[in-house]
């Protein structure tokens, strides 16, 4: 076997900040040190981090596939808003939740039917929680996509995921 010294690379693997430079040569060649390297198709890096790994993994089965994948954020929307349909339709587990929910005494042209009030939170831990959070997006909601709320939790969540991708396309507030 004969090793190619301008193929070849030098890395560190390490999690230290400072590190020294590596002075490798093969045949009077110094090798380059690089911060990164792939061997047998997984991206090593020298501080050990995988964030080009995933990155390279989601973007090759985002091309491979031609799907759309919603992000994270999306997803957890979603499921927050399906947490809060089960507590609104009185669901066993989520009745503690259910209870609280208020209706409105008024309800505006562009409000839907099964509007909740957020309530006025004077700390950061009740503004950002996960019930008046889950209310915004609720009440930001087409009326459409809640309809009789006589669905199953699986159809909704389908219901739902239908009308945020279709307010997303047409440039919609959720």
């Amino acid at each position: 076997m004969i090793i190619n010294p301008a193929k070849s690379k030098t890395v560190c693997f390490t999690r230290a900040r400072a590190t020294n430079l590596l002075n490798y040569s093969l045949w009077d060649i110094v090798i380059p040190e690089a911060s990164s390297c792939k061997y047998l198709g997984i991206i090593l890096r020298s501080d050990l981090g995988w964030a080009d790994q995933v990155n390279y993994a989601a973007k090759f089965a985002h091309h491979k596939n031609d799907s759309n994948w919603e992000t994270l954020t999306r997803h957890r929307e979603i499921a927050r808003i399906c947490a809060l349909f089960k507590a609104y339709t009185g669901e066993r587990a989520w009745e503690a939740i259910g209870d609280r929910l208020e209706r409105p005494c008024y309800l505006s042209r562009v409000d839907h039917d099964r509007k909740i009030i957020s309530r006025k939170q004077k700390t950061d831990i009740g503004k950002y929680s996960f019930v008046n959070r889950t209310i915004q997006l609720w009440n930001q909601l087409p009326a459409d996509a809640l309809g009789a709320l006589s669905y199953k939790p699986s159809n909704f969540r389908k219901k739902v995921r239908k009308a945020i991708n279709k307010a997303k396309l047409k440039g919609g507030i959720i």
